[in-house]
C-alpha cells in the first residue's frame, strides 16, 4: 500500500516528455480512423498525466516546507519545463480542432471537449513561454515572502495562521494585540509584495498583448474557461450582492457588536462572535480525522469510500508550522486518481472547514476521476468546483455536534452560516479590485491602496481598523494570496456560494434530492459547460436578475431567527 509521504519522486526528463508528447500528437494527426485518433489522444493524456503527477508531488512537498532547497530547485525546473510544453500543447489543441474525426470524438466525449480546446488554444503560444516562466518565478517568490513572515507572540514563533486563533480570543486586548502583530507582518513585507505585484501586472499584461487580447482581463477569463458569461455579467452580479447582501451583513455586524458587548466592531472583533468565545473544534488532527471518517461513512456510501481512501493513502498535510506555505488547497495526482489536501490547522473552526470545504473538492475530484474518461473532464471551472466544496460544508452540518461537541453545535452552525453569508461582500471586493487594477494598469502603489479603500467603503462599510494606518490606507488587499497566485479566481467563490445556498435550501427541504443533485454534479466533472452543469444539478443561473435574492432568502430568515436565539451581552 502506498502513502503520499513515501511516493517516489524523480525529476521528469523534459526532453523525453517533449519527444513522447510530440510523437503522440503526430500519431493523432496521421490517424486514419477515429479509433487510431482516440488511441493517440489518450496517449497524450497518459504522457501529460505522468508529468503533472510528478509536478504535483514536488509542488506539495515544496509548499509543506518552502525552505526545502531540493524541492525549491525542482519547482524552478518544473515551472520552466511546463512552460516549454506550451507549443506542443497548442499544437495538440489545433490538431484536435482540425480532426476529420470530430463526430467520433463528440459521440464519445461530447461537444464540451471542443469548446474547451477552442478557448484554451487562445491562451497558448510560444511567444509567451518566457513570460510564463517569469510569472511562475514571481509566484514562488511571493510564496517564500509570505511563508517567511513570523513574529514572537505569547512565547512562540507564529506565522499569519498562528495569530488567527488569538484574533478570536474572548479577551479583547489579546485580539487587538494579535491583530496588531498580524497587520505589522504585512506592513513589513509590503514593499516586497508591491514589488512582486508590480512585476506580475506587467508580465500578465504583456502576455495578453502577445496573445492578441485587448486586456489581461480577457486573457484571465479565457484562461479560466469562462465562455458562458462576461465581465459585464460579473459586474451585474456584484451589484446584486451590494443591493441584497451588504445591507443584511451590516445589520448582522451591528447585532454582533451588541452580542459581544463592544461599542463598535473593530476588525479584530469581526471573527469574535460570542462573548464567551467562538466554538472551537474538539481537538486537532488526531481528534478530527477519526470523526471525519465516521462522518463521511454516515453521510453516504460514496463519501465513505472516498474518505477511507484518503486516510489509507495519507493524503493530508494539515498542521501549521514555520516555513509552510499559507492557506489551504486541494490538488490531485492524476496517475493515482488521488486528491491531496493541504492546510494550516490552528485550533479554530477553520480546521473543520478544511475537513468539509477542501474535502468537498477532494470528493469531487475523486469521483470525477472514476467517472470521466479523459483528463480534460477531471474537473470543471472554478465557479463549479467551489460548489462542490461549499455544498459539502452544508451537507456536514449534522456532524457539527461531533466536531465541536454537542453543547457548541448550534453556535458552530450559526457561525459557519453567518460567515458564509457575510464573506460574500469581501469576495466581490477582491474581484472588483482586480478589475480596477487591470483596467488601469498604470496605477501607482498608492493609487491601488486608494482603490481598495474605496471598494471597502462600497462593500464593507462596517470595516474599522481601529487607527491602524497601514490598513486604513488600503493595505488590506495584500493579505489575499489569490491576487498574486490565482488572478480573477475569487469571484468564483461568491458565484458558487450563491448556488451552494440554493442547494442548502434543498438540503433542508429534501436532503435525498439535494444529495442526488450534488453527486450528479460531482460525477460530471468538466464534461459540460457552466450553465449546463448548473442545470444538471437543478441550480439557478446566478447572473439572472433577482437570483441572489432568491438564493439567500432562506439564509437571511435562518440567520435572523438565530440572532434572536442568541441574547446580547
Amino acid at each position: 500500500m502506498w502513502e503520499f509521504p513515501d511516493l517516489p519522486y524523480s525529476r521528469p526528463d523534459a526532453e523525453a516528455v517533449s519527444l513522447a508528447y510530440q510523437s503522440a500528437i503526430d500519431a493523432f494527426a496521421a490517424a486514419q480512423s477515429f479509433a487510431e485518433a482516440n488511441e493517440a489522444y489518450l496517449e497524450q493524456d497518459r504522457i501529460i498525466g505522468a508529468f503533472y503527477t510528478a509536478f504535483t508531488i514536488a509542488s506539495v512537498r515544496q509548499t509543506i516546507d518552502t525552505t526545502d532547497a531540493f524541492y525549491n530547485g525542482e519547482m524552478a525546473f518544473l515551472n520552466r519545463a511546463d512552460a516549454r510544453l506550451m507549443p506542443l500543447r497548442k499544437r495538440s489543441l489545433d490538431a484536435l480542432l482540425a480532426t476529420p474525426f470530430r463526430d467520433g470524438f463528440v459521440a464519445e466525449y461530447g461537444e464540451e471537449l471542443f469548446i474547451k480546446a477552442r478557448t484554451e488554444a487562445l491562451t497558448q503560444s510560444e511567444a509567451i513561454i518566457q513570460d510564463a516562466i517569469e510569472e511562475s518565478d514571481l509566484k514562488e517568490e511571493y510564496k517564500k515572502i509570505a511563508a517567511s513572515c513570523s513574529v514572537e507572540f505569547k512565547g512562540q514563533t507564529r506565522n499569519f495562521y498562528g495569530l488567527l486563533k488569538f484574533m478570536e480570543d474572548p479577551d479583547r486586548e489579546t485580539r487587538k494585540a494579535a491583530f496588531t502583530e498580524w497587520a505589522k507582518l504585512y506592513e513589513n513585507a509590503s514593499d516586497s509584495l508591491d514589488d512582486v505585484y508590480d512585476k506580475l501586472i506587467a508580465i500578465r499584461r504583456r502576455m495578453a498583448q502577445k496573445l492578441g487580447f485587448n486586456s489581461y482581463i480577457e486573457l484571465a477569463y479565457a484562461s479560466k474557461g469562462r465562455v458562458d458569461y462576461s465581465a459585464k455579467d460579473v459586474e451585474s452580479f456584484r451589484e446584486q450582492v451590494r443591493e441584497v447582501i451588504v445591507p443584511a451583513v451590516w445589520e448582522y455586524k451591528k447585532k454582533q457588536a451588541k452580542r459581544v458587548g463592544v461599542d463598535k466592531l473593530r476588525y479584530y472583533d469581526e471573527n469574535f462572535m460570542f462573548p464567551d468565545g467562538n466554538a472551537d473544534p474538539v481537538g486537532g488532527e488526531d481528534a478530527l480525522l477519526p470523526i471525519g471518517r465516521r462522518m463521511y461513512r454516515e453521510l453516504s456510501p460514496e463519501t465513505a469510500e472516498f474518505f477511507d481512501f484518503m486516510l489509507e493513502h495519507n493524503l493530508f498535510d494539515l498542521n501549521t508550522r514555520p516555513g509552510k506555505h499559507l492557506g489551504g488547497y486541494c490538488t490531485s495526482l492524476p496517475d493515482y486518481k488521488a486528491p491531496f489536501i493541504f492546510s494550516n490547522f490552528n485550533g479554530t473552526a477553520s480546521d473543520v472547514g478544511v475537513l468539509t470545504h477542501e474535502a468537498g473538492h477532494a470528493f469531487a475530484g475523486y469521483t470525477a476521476a472514476r467517472s470521466q474518461p479523459i483528463l480534460a473532464y477531471g474537473g470543471s471551472t472554478s465557479e463549479i468546483n467551489e460548489i462542490h466544496s461549499m455544498g459539502m460544508e452544508h451537507f456536514t452540518y449534522p456532524w457539527l455536534k461531533d466536531l465541536f461537541g454537542a453543547e457548541h453545535a448550534a453556535k458552530a452552525r450559526f457561525i459557519h452560516l453567518c460567515d458564509a453569508f457575510s464573506v460574500v461582500p469581501y469576495l466581490v471586493s477582491v474581484d472588483e479590485f482586480q478589475h480596477r487594477v487591470f483596467e488601469n494598469p498604470g496605477m501607482s502603489r498608492k493609487e491601488r491602496r486608494e482603490a481598495w479603500s474605496d471598494i471597502e467603503r462600497t462593500y464593507l462599510p462596517w470595516r474599522d481598523y481601529d487607527g491602524n494606518a497601514f490598513l486604513e490606507g488600503g493595505g488590506f488587499w495584500m493579505q489575499k494570496q489569490h491576487v498574486f497566485l490565482y488572478p480573477f479566481y475569487y469571484i468564483d467563490y461568491a458565484l458558487a456560494q450563491t448556488c451552494a445556498f440554493e442547494l442548502y435550501g434543498r438540503i433542508k427541504a429534501n436532503p435525498k434530492q439535494a444529495w442526488d443533485d450534488y453527486l450528479r454534479l460531482c460525477r460530471a466533472g468538466g464534461s459540460k459547460g457552466y450553465f449546463e452543469l448548473l442545470e444538471l444539478a437543478n441550480l439557478s443561473n446566478p447572473f439572472k436578475p433577482g437570483a441572489v435574492e432568491r438564493a439567500v432568502g432562506h439564509v437571511v430568515e435562518e440567520l435572523n431567527a438565530a440572532h434572536e436565539g442568541f441574547p446580547e451581552a
